[in-house]
């Protein structure tokens, strides 16, 4: 019974949707620590050289870039913003493709470092999301995005909700979910980003509603309803699962009090 009961709890953890990060513990202000260290500098060089041989380091550069993840929190409000562009810069080389495959193992790791070091990163990471060089790896953009909302960064709310009415599903997946991590702001911006998301989840679901033989309107809609859904339970505090009853719940509450305990 109790080798069941955990089976079962287990494959609905893999089977839940991602829910945003939790807010970061009380961390010593950057501002209080060291600066301008000897370690920092020779870890940014070192990421420098690994990157720049064309694919052939990029196992010692990945390390690196955990290295620097590392540093990050001891580090002062310089040497922040020095591991953060340096580890963004590393996204301007060249990786060849294979297949029509670029390897972008280097890439993804730098964007999933990024998302720890913000509210530093959040401009490197806003300055890749749809770059040219990369914004046919839907992969490597899912990450930028989700990375961008994890810095929590209150500037990155407009340029996520602009996402929300991209072309691309998995895009608009990810800037659902990348909006979750916004749970901790005033209840006035919480609740004009929730309306956002539910007019980007409700479109998509009037249109494959409307047609029922529209096969990319389902599809897309089986993208975005879960991370979408997650993140209107996380602002409100919550629950509905189908777009009409959201539309009704916030047609009643939107001036309610979200916050106001029973």
């Amino acid at each position: 019974m109790l080798n069941t009961l955990l089976l079962t709890l287990g494959s609905a953890a893999l089977h839940s949707p991602t829910l945003p990060d939790p807010l970061p513990l009380v961390q010593d202000d950057p501002k209080d620590l060291p600066d301008k260290r000897p370690e920092v500098k020779e870890l940014v060089g070192t990421l420098k050289d690994h990157a720049k041989k064309r694919g052939k380091e990029d196992a010692e550069a990945i390390a690196t870039v955990k290295q620097l993840e590392a540093e990050f929190g001891k580090s002062g409000l310089k040497d922040r913003a020095t591991i953060a562009k340096d580890v963004g810069n590393v996204l301007k080389e060249k990786r060849k493709e294979v297949d029509g495959v670029t390897d972008n193992k280097l890439f993804l790791q730098c964007a999933t470092a990024l998302g720890s070091m913000g509210p530093e990163s959040s401009k490197v990471l806003q300055s890749w999301i749809g770059h040219k060089n990369h914004k046919k790896d839907v992969e490597l953009q899912e990450r930028l995005i989700l990375a961008l909302g994890k810095t929590k960064d209150e500037k990155a709310v407009k340029a996520l909700l602009d996402l929300l009415s991209h072309h691309e599903a998995r895009i608009q997946g990810a800037a659902g979910t990348a909006l979750g991590n916004y749970a901790h702001l005033d209840q006035k911006v919480r609740k004009d980003i929730f309306e956002e998301v539910l007019k980007a989840l409700t479109g998509v679901y009037n249109r494959m509603q409307g047609d029922t033989q529209d096969i990319i309107a389902r599809e897309r809609y089986d993208v975005i309803a879960a991370p979408m859904t997650t993140t209107l339970q996380v602002l409100s505090k919550h629950d509905e699962r189908k777009p009409p009853d959201w539309r009704h719940w916030w047609n009643k509450n939107k001036k309610a009090d979200w916050d106001k305990e029973g």
